[in-house]
């Protein structure tokens, strides 16, 4: 990516507030499987309408999905397929962190096995 010059710098991170909502998160994984409707979206998500329109809206700006009438419906599906690989990248950097920090409780629940009980509290300070 190298230097990123100071005009790019606020659509960058727009882009990135765009993804930092759990709602839109959520609606981005389910529109990975296939296209929805802003009814179906609601469903899945537990929110109204309206709620999942106003996010669509924010991810549509941005050029994440795209949408298109039919009928009376309007159906939306992922429109930049890098967004499904920085999701992926950024969700297997969260599992990796994850088992990383899960080894580390298991070695010190190991040496704990090891240690005096009840461990000496040295959290006091000893009076002169």
């Amino acid at each position: 990516m190298g230097h990123l010059p100071p005009e790019v710098l606020e659509p960058v991170a727009a882009y990135f507030r765009a993804l930092s909502e759990p709602t839109r998160l959520h609606i981005l994984s389910l529109l990975r499987q296939g296209e929805y409707n802003v009814g179906d979206l609601a469903l899945e998500c537990d929110y109204t309408a309206a709620n999942i329109s106003r996010h669509l809206s924010v991810l549509k700006k941005h050029g994440l999905v795209a949408r298109e009438a039919r009928g009376n419906s309007v159906y939306y599906r992922i429109a930049d397929p890098s967004v499904n690989a920085l999701c992926d990248l950024v969700c297997g950097s969260i599992l990796r962190q994850i088992e990383q920090s899960a080894a580390q409780r298991a070695a010190f629940a190991a040496l704990r096995e090891d240690l005096p009980d009840p461990l000496p509290d040295f959290s006091r300070k000893e009076s002169s």
